[in-house]
């Protein structure tokens, strides 16, 4: 089934960037209007996040998210049988903060939202960046698909470490010398009995612990990366050192950096963030959450 799959999807992939692109928009129109999938959570988000934008200025937000929603599927399959020389065209970093970093012997862990294009930049640090780089994931549950993608996104060297058995595989590569490990942490914790509230748009959200948990365990430099479109199929992956001293920061803290300079990309950048994720899923309860607010 995998060779099936890879080879189909592979065919599809040789095709110019185009007719890919009028591809992708009639799936983007299909998604939006006609399967509606997920516009209410889209369109929710956006009230809550931009509440002095005109109903006109957050369609407008919807409606370029769905074409960077499906552009990013579109693309993946392209990278399939993507050239380096046409990967290093349309690809582009400040990577040096990251090899600056390399220079001391400190490991970094790199902090992301849920941007476009994924893919891309993970591509990017594998190539481009001196340290080796851990890349956690969750696993698809569909075999064929899930190896297509592992494959893909081990092209340069990234080490793909499944989400399910992080704690068991981490050790092994991060005792082996300084790595460069990527993160998004603004996915909805399990519990948010076990999270940081963090002022979000407005809205107090709680975020998962353990992304600042690591970083202060390892003692690893924190670094934000905005990736983000330049024009369509061709990305920048931005680098910002937020510290190399986690541990100089109270409980919390940490997570709070992260929170801001996170909402400060998505305000620069509205429809390149994941609206469709259910980001204000839960309700903050002084009774239960008063002790785990970060201000």
């Amino acid at each position: 089934m995998y060779f099936v799959i890879y080879s189909l999807l592979y065919l599809v992939s040789l095709l110019p960037w185009r007719v890919l692109y009028i591809f992708s928009d009639g799936v983007a129109f299909l998604l939006k209007y006609v399967i509606k999938y997920r516009v209410d959570v889209v369109h929710q988000n956006l009230a809550i996040a931009f509440p002095n934008k005109t109903v006109k200025e957050r369609k407008k937000i919807a409606h370029d998210f769905y074409q960077q929603f499906t552009d990013s599927f579109i693309e993946t399959i392209k990278l399939l049988s993507i050239s380096d020389k046409t990967f290093q065209k349309r690809f582009t970093s400040n990577v040096e903060v990251l090899n600056d970093l390399h220079t001391t012997g400190q490991s970094v862990q790199i902090m992301a939202g849920h941007f476009f294009n994924w893919e891309f930049a993970n591509w990017g640090v594998a190539k481009y960046g001196k340290y080796p780089f851990l890349a956690v994931y969750m696993p698809l549950s569909n075999k064929a698909f899930s190896k297509l993608i592992y494959d893909l996104r081990a092209r340069y060297g990234s080490i793909l470490i499944p989400a399910t058995n992080f704690r068991s595989q981490f050790h092994k590569y991060a005792n082996e010398g300084p790595y460069a490990m990527a993160l998004a942490a603004d996915q909805n914790p399990g519990n948010p009995l076990q999270a940081y509230w963090v002022n979000f748009f407005g809205r107090l959200t709680p975020f998962v612990k353990g992304p600042e948990k690591g970083s202060k365990l390892n003692n690893t430099a924190q670094v934000f990366v905005h990736f983000y479109r330049t024009k369509r199929g061709y990305y920048h992956s931005q680098y910002e050192l937020m510290t190399i001293s986690p541990n100089y920061l109270k409980d919390g803290q940490l997570t709070a950096l992260y929170v801001k300079v996170l909402e400060e990309k998505i305000k620069s950048n509205p429809s390149n963030y994941l609206w469709s994720h259910r980001r204000w899923k839960y309700t903050y309860d002084a009774a239960l959450h008063e002790n785990l607010l970060v201000k």
